[in-house]
């Protein structure tokens, strides 16, 4: 394999490879060889929701003192930004990926991340002031809630909470039903952003809004802790929710009555990548962890290491394809937000959201079928994450609705193939008369 890395390969400033370097000392030095610890002061039980390990806190102080904070406020975003374009966080944020401490530690996580983009983007300035700022400071966290049990929610014009106003227009009354809840039950979580809707009838595009709810609001409730594949991920968690009767003042709604579709475009796009991006950290670590496995010299079956099996082999280098081609993806998606923006990046942006969580999934499945029985237990990293990749291709919208975006953006081309073609055979015929001619 080559020593040459994207740093190595792609665009970035000089400031972006001194990010890129601390980032990659801090994850490898500091967030992994934290993690059991992490684990072992969380400990068991229901307490697991109650506080938070302080080897946290611990590695927060020491991301804030090399600069690497807010990383993913790129350059668009201006004095909030640390000065990053998002090629450059891209290759960052795969290093990020690598431990599910880092991007926390770096207040980097989500789904922070994609509040906070919200809030910069939409929010006015009281609201950035009263609940942006303590975000970025890392003093409180958030959730984000959208997902709905009992409708189809990749469909968001399906929502049915409501986000009713008051006689007088001074409040606004929220009742729904919502569930995976990411973060809710974390210690220093103070607010939510709810999807709901603020009118029943008119454009289907106009019926969303997106308002600001405090966690101690009245009428919060909490249902349940939910997991996936078995994990609570605690102290965060997925929480099933009820609001009933909710209220919260005028002020707290985000842009304006009906602006819910404008504004989940524009939080939901930049979650995608990001989580595509964290994901090659993850594959990078699944293939490492396989290949350690391969050359274990207490594990020869037949007499022969792992690694010298020819099937096993092939797995390796099926996974270091797949996993370059994911990266060529992310960093193609990246690249285009840098230049065309957000929107005009959505098709880029879903191809990476729908084949990196795929692949990488295959990559961590092989590591896991390598290690045996030991892979899909808690012995190694293998089984967490694997549950945590394969839940991101529901997370900001499932693989069938973003593939169905892009095959009907394939398909609106198909008259100018069709021209195209058209005009093969219009020249092959011209070219046949030429060529008779000539014999």
């Amino acid at each position: 394999m080559s020593n040459l890395t994207a740093v190595d390969l792609l665009p970035m400033s000089p400031f972006a490879k001194k990010i890129y370097a601390l980032t990659k000392d801090f994850v490898e030095n500091e967030c992994i060889p934290a993690e059991h610890i992490y684990q072992d002061q969380l400990g068991k039980g229901p307490d697991r929701f109650k506080w938070v390990p302080p080897i946290l806190a611990d590695l927060k102080k020491k991301a804030r003192a090399l600069g690497l904070w807010n990383l993913f406020l790129t350059e668009e975003y201006g004095p909030l930004s640390p000065g990053l374009t998002t090629m450059e966080y891209a290759v960052i944020c795969e290093l990020l990926g690598r431990s599910s401490l880092a991007p926390p530690a770096t207040n980097c996580a989500a789904p922070d991340t994609g509040n906070m983009e919200l809030l910069a983007k939409f929010g006015n300035e009281e609201q950035k002031k009263k609940w942006l700022k303590p975000l970025m400071e890392g003093e409180i966290r958030s959730t984000f809630a959208m997902t709905e049990p009992g409708v189809a929610s990749s469909d968001a014009t399906n929502i049915s909470t409501s986000i009713t106003p008051t006689a007088d227009g001074k409040h606004y009354i929220i009742n729904g039903h919502k569930h995976w809840q990411s973060n809710f039950s974390h210690p220093d979580t103070k607010v939510l952003l709810l999807v709901g809707k603020t009118r029943s009838d008119g454009p289907r595009h106009g019926m969303l809004s997106v308002i600001i709810l405090p966690k101690d609001t009245p009428g919060v409730e909490f249902v349940r802790h939910m997991t996936v594949y078995g994990y609570d991920h605690a102290p965060s968690g997925h929480d099933e929710l009820k609001f009933n009767d909710c209220k919260v003042p005028k002020e707290n709604l985000i842009l304006g009555e009906g602006r819910g579709f404008e504004i989940l475009q524009g939080r939901l796009g930049g979650g995608r990548i990001h989580h595509a991006m964290r994901t090659l950290g993850v594959g990078q670590r699944a293939l490492e962890l396989m290949l350690l496995e391969c050359v274990n010299e207490k594990k020869k079956p037949f007499g022969v290491l792992k690694g010298d099996q020819g099937k096993i082999q092939w797995d390796i280098a099926q996974s270091r394809i797949q996993l370059e081609q994911c990266k060529q993806l992310v960093y193609m998606a990246a690249k285009a937000m840098d230049v065309k923006g957000l929107k005009e990046a959505r098709f880029e942006i879903a191809m990476a959201k729908v084949a990196v969580p795929y692949q990488v999934c295959e990559i961590i499945d092989r590591a896991m079928q390598v290690y045996g029985g030991l892979g899909v237990s808690q012995s190694t990293e293998l089984a967490h994450m694997w549950a945590m990749i394969r839940h991101l291709r529901f997370a900001d919208g499932p693989d069938e609705a973003h593939a169905a975006q892009l095959a009907r953006a394939e398909l609106k081309n198909t008259a100018n193939i069709r021209k195209t073609y058209d005009e093969y055979k219009r020249k092959e015929l011209e070219l046949r008369k030429t060529v008779k001619s000539l014999l």
